[in-house]
């Protein structure tokens, strides 16, 4: 949870960590910057401002315990797959790691040359992006993440664990869509973001 202070106003949000437990001279946290006051506040911060942070909290988390896993992240619920992603590359994991993000727009991807770095030095990681709303210039899948998507491009899902993080109602529905592909409640761990 981070608040942030300004004129003797407090506002606070909560946000997943981006950064690995690997990097220990900082921690990282990804925001979109919408204009909105928590933002621009955000925004409008140099280097010596603070911020006061509490937590972590949540169960989102993974230290190499399974030998394959699925993350789903829709928009910037990317943030905690690539905390995963960094931290099996940089523990030289041998995790088999499916990342499936969806974005509305290709100005909507992030950590594009950052997964393209963590895929040179991981044999174990594999990136599918999909997008709703492309452009014409778009060349890749243009479809939310369903049942037909997953049997296409992760047809071992049963032997998965699954990890999905992105907007409440996106969560929900991929929860279900699991549910309907026999994978059990204890096989998926999901985290819903609000107010992005």
């Amino acid at each position: 949870m981070v608040t942030l202070s300004t004129n003797g106003k407090s506002i606070s949000k909560p946000f997943t960590l981006s950064s690995s437990p690997t990097e220990k001279d900082h921690i990282e946290f990804t925001k979109k910057l919408t204009g909105h006051e928590f933002s621009n506040m955000l925004d409008s911060m140099v280097t010596g401002d603070s911020a006061t942070i509490r937590g972590p909290f949540g169960k989102m988390t993974f230290e190499g315990e399974y030998e394959k896993i699925a993350l789903l992240s829709g928009g910037i619920g990317i943030t905690p797959m690539i905390s995963i992603c960094k931290y099996c590359t940089d523990m030289r994991l041998s995790t088999d790691i499916m990342l499936i993000c969806s974005d509305k727009t290709e100005q909507d991807m992030i950590f594009v040359e950052e997964l393209e770095e963590m895929r040179r030095h991981n044999p174990g990681l594999t990136v599918f992006n999909t997008l709703t709303r492309a452009s014409e210039n778009w060349t890749g899948c243009r479809e939310r993440i369903c049942e037909n998507l997953i049997l296409r491009e992760l047809p071992d899902y049963a032997e998965r664990i699954f990890y999905i993080c992105g907007p409440p109602s996106m969560v929900e529905t991929m929860v279900e869509m699991l549910h309907n592909m026999k994978i059990p409640n204890d096989r998926i761990n999901k985290e819903s973001l609000t107010g992005y």
